[in-house]
């Protein structure tokens, strides 16, 4: 399951609550860790993500253990510039990621940020990346202060779109050929989620408990 998570990130990103930038905040909720990428997430994540039914919706991951090392560095480098926030993904009793959601600023401001994910085939439908995104998109809307969090998933990208939607994201419409797949050009589709439309649905949810 994946949705596009590897795109080009403004130089520099002024967050309102720019502690992150010395080190991500550890998130958890008992079954499921999430914490910033480390170097010996790099064989796990190769792994787990570099297998075609994972990279069919999403620009290709690296394809060696030493590809997927040199993007952890790149992007706790990107982190230190507040430029890309990028959690690897921890199930309970795993020892490192097994996928990695990122998220980064359309405004520098972090106003607006775009979000992507991925995780391996062998945890889909298994509930680990609903609790992983909820986690995320709680602390995309306070601990980082963003207002809108949008996502762009590949048209046929079924799987994802299902996901995004039982999360409450609202389909805003389509990006034409805004993805290339080869030789071919697809569609992308644009989902949203606002915080105070999340924030309400988490009371809801709490209220019904």
């Amino acid at each position: 399951m994946a949705v596009e998570a590897s795109r080009p990130m403004p130089p520099f990103a002024a967050s309102r609550h720019a502690e992150w930038r010395e080190g991500l905040p550890e998130l958890r909720d008992g079954l499921v860790t999430l914490r910033e990428v480390g170097p010996d997430d790099a064989p796990s994540l190769y792994s787990h993500l570099h297998c075609d039914a994972v990279n069919r919706h999403m620009a290709s991951c690296p394809s060696t253990p030493l590809g997927f090392a040199r993007f952890i560095e790149w992007a706790i480098e990107q982190r230190r510039l507040g430029s890309l926030v990028c959690y690897g993904i921890v199930p309970f009793g795993q020892p490192a990621a097994v996928g990695v959601i990122q998220f980064w600023p359309v405004e520098r401001d972090f106003f607006t940020a775009e979000w992507g994910f991925v995780i391996g085939k062998a945890f889909w439908g298994t509930g680990v990346f609903m609790r992983s995104s909820t986690l995320v998109i709680d602390a995309a809307f306070s601990t980082f202060g963003i207002h809108r969090l949008e996502a762009r998933a590949v048209d046929d990208n079924g799987r994802g779109s299902r996901v995004l939607e039982k999360l409450g994201a609202v389909r805003d419409g389509i990006l034409r050929g805004g993805f290339r797949d080869g030789h071919h050009i697809r569609d992308h589709v644009m989902w949203s989620i606002l915080a105070p439309e999340w924030q309400a649905r988490r009371r809801e949810v709490a209220h019904a408990s």
